[in-house]
């Protein structure tokens, strides 16, 4: 088996990297990361995420594993102290895996062209300097007018991060599909939206196409772009969404459950 290490600049995570790199090399497995069959990294959800775009042309060939040198986090099933283990677990490595669903997003601009990405969280589009007004399409058909801050469409894993924090729902991580929050939707007697999150199924296209060229900000998971439209420059048009093709795996060597880290994180220990 080759492994490959992934770790943010902590130096905790600088410590604990350097010790998982001797054990690796110790238990007789081969420490490679450019081609390797397993990435562990070393932080956090947000090293996840980082490593996840760095191998995401391989993604059809690799398992991740977490480690957190910090606080909890949804992606990271193992801590600093338990490296001893996580070596055993890699020797004794039978190919098992979970993966989960990840979202295509297109990008369409004036001049025709399209930028394409792949989000295991979430992307958002906004505007900066005045309500965002955009038209939001279901597979093709009119659904609503959308004046707001925003909108953050989201995958089932990613639920529970920035799309909680806009009031968005959290998905049982097993499903297939794909969410759309709203970000301080304007409703009033002139302007209505539907008001509350909407989760789609494995087959459903969202469209949004913008009203407004000026000063808007589209992310996808920690990539930021802001597209602001300039004279004689491409500008956005459309942005299009639906569950990709691909899916990211984890090595996952014991059962954490979602729920229970779910309720510790956000509900904690008390009666």
């Amino acid at each position: 088996m080759k492994v490959g290490i992934y770790n943010n600049e902590t130096t905790e995570s600088q410590r604990v990297t350097k010790l998982l790199r001797a054990e690796i090399e110790r238990a007789g497995l081969v420490y490679d990361d450019q081609n390797p069959d397993v990435v562990i990294t070393i932080g956090g959800d947000g090293t996840l995420l980082s490593a996840f775009h760095h191998y995401i042309d391989q993604l059809d060939r690799l398992r991740f594993v977490g480690i957190h040198t910090g606080h909890l986090g949804f992606y990271t099933d193992w801590r600093n102290f338990e490296i001893d283990d996580l070596v055993d677990s890699l020797v004794q490595d039978s190919g098992q895996s979970v993966s989960y669903p990840l979202l295509d997003m297109r990008a369409g601009y004036s001049d025709g062209t399209v930028d394409r990405y792949v989000a295991l969280n979430e992307a958002t589009i906004r505007n900066i300097t005045r309500t965002m007004v955009c038209d939001v399409y279901i597979n093709n058909q009119l659904f609503e007018n959308f004046r707001g801050d925003g909108l953050c469409i989201s995958t089932p894993t990613g639920s529970t991060a920035y799309n909680k924090s806009v009031g968005g729902a959290i998905m049982d991580p097993n499903s297939v599909g794909f969410q759309l929050a709203e970000m301080a939707s304007l409703n009033n007697r002139v302007f209505r939206t539907l008001g509350s999150p909407i989760i789609f199924g494995a087959d459903t296209k969202l469209m949004l196409r913008l009203r407004d060229v000026n000063d808007h900000v589209m992310t996808c998971d920690r990539e930021q772009l802001h597209l602001k439209n300039e004279k004689g420059k491409r500008y956005l048009m459309e942005i299009s969404f639906q569950v990709s093709q691909k899916r990211i795996s984890f090595a996952r060597y014991r059962h954490t459950n979602f729920w229970n880290r779910v309720k510790d994180s956000f509900i904690g220990g008390g009666k």
